[in-house]
């Protein structure tokens, strides 16, 4: 890490001290700005697919179909830009998103057949890498391993004001501008931030190259699978959640509370990942792992027994205390035991299994409340939880082994290949 450099990482002051580092501050702008359609694109597809066709049935079909396509090649687009730069990949994946964004929208306001949407929100899903991974490997370059928890913690804190605010631009866009609005804007913010990113060279990782790197693979790494796996505990768990809060306010008749429940999780994790990130915990982050892991899982289980409206909200709260400080103990654990040469795979691996294990929570936890309920909703969310917690328990070797020694060909021999 020739490149790094460290600064201040003590207290709140961290995160100031973070920001003041070279190139530190816009490259945390201008990741916002990519990653910010992250939490824009799939409720700007629902809004214009029912609005154009007044199907809810064909806008969320429209929009799983991005995100599986998304979920499956964001780990293929993270190795690729392991092997040849993460900068090529951002301009190229870019302008083809841009493309496959704008066939989406011409598809949708021309009411094009089903299968036409379908395969153009697929190619939105293929070209869009995963911001969040690609800035996590950057911020791996950027500072010195004693900063790194600070920067996921702030890039935590980021992506919790991204979901927060998100869905509320888009809800403003599309009825106080247009329908279609949403979705430029999603096309807009991409291409920004990922060129602005792309010439970002302070941060960028160094290229492996494709020849003799078939070990240094992110995905054939013990602790790399621990991970993946814990993400998708987690994942499930944030999928069913977010329906007991959706159904629960619905038994309540009070169903506009839902988004007010699910906006209170966000801000339990916000406050909790900032207070994470200025704390020097002298827990290893396996053991905080675990610890993360538990306390999700408790701050779920009184969610099934929530009386009342007022009380659901201050559980709201409780229940997301722990998922930024989870998501930041994986990340930097990521960053220990991943291939250096593969930490924008490793990191699109983790992305990956939370995004498509959330979207299976969802559906589980959706069955499960319209059978019996929203605490039933609850009780898969604690079920979800409990397999991270297990797998952090009986992964702790894999995830304590640290990085692993890869021999590589020598780099007169990558170059003449």
């Amino acid at each position: 890490m020739s490149a790094a450099v460290s600064g201040s990482h003590s207290g709140f002051g961290s995160y100031l001290g973070l920001l003041r580092l070279p190139g530190a501050a816009p490259l945390a702008l201008w990741g916002v700005v990519g990653r910010a359609p992250i939490a824009m694109r799939s409720i700007s597809i629902l809004m214009l697919v029912s609005a154009m066709t007044g199907s809810m049935a064909r806008a969320g079909t429209v929009a799983a179909a991005m995100l599986l396509a998304q979920g499956v090649v964001s780990p293929l687009l993270g190795r690729t830009a392991d092997r040849i730069s993460q900068r090529r990949v951002l301009l190229g994946a870019g302008a083809a998103h841009v493309a496959g964004m704008t066939l989406l929208l011409l598809a949708i306001t021309l009411k094009a057949p089903l299968v036409l949407m379908i395969l153009a929100a697929v190619a939105c899903g293929c070209t869009s890498v995963s911001f969040t991974s690609f800035m996590r490997a950057r911020w791996a370059v950027m500072v010195e391993a004693d900063v790194l928890r600070t920067a996921y913690a702030m890039e935590s804190i980021l992506d919790d004001t991204i979901f927060l605010l998100g869905p509320l631009v888009v809800t403003v866009l599309a009825s106080a501008v247009h329908p279609a609005a949403g979705l430029v804007a999603c096309g807009l913010l991409t291409l920004a931030g990922s060129v602005a990113v792309a010439l970002h060279r302070r941060s960028e990782p160094a290229p492996q190259g494709a020849a003799g790197r078939s070990d240094d693979r992110a995905i054939k790494v013990p602790g790399v699978w621990v991970l993946m796996l814990c993400y998708a505990g987690m994942g499930f768990q944030f999928g069913a959640v977010d329906v007991t809060m959706i159904a629960f306010a619905k038994e309540q008749h009070e169903p506009g509370l839902g988004g007010v429940f699910l906006a209170l999780i966000s801000v339990g994790s916000l406050i909790a990942g900032a207070v994470y990130g200025a704390v020097n915990w002298r827990l290893t982050q396996a053991r905080l792992l675990t610890v993360t892991c538990g306390v999700l899982t408790l701050g779920v289980l009184p969610l099934a027994f929530a009386p009342s409206s007022l009380v659901m909200g201050f559980l709201a709260v409780l229940a997301g205390v722990a998922i930024s400080p989870g998501l930041i103990a994986g990340s930097t654990l990521l960053e220990s035991v991943c291939p250096k040469g593969a930490l924008s795979e490793g990191f699109s691996w983790l992305t990956s299994a939370g995004a498509l294990s959330i979207a299976t929570g969802t559906a589980a936890g959706g069955r499960l409340a319209d059978s019996f309920g929203s605490a039933a909703g609850a009780w898969a969310g604690v079920g979800g939880g409990l397999f991270a917690l297990a797998l952090a328990v009986l992964g702790q070797p894999a995830l304590r082994g640290g990085r692993p020694v890869v021999e590589h060909a020598p780099e007169w021999a990558v170059q003449e290949q």
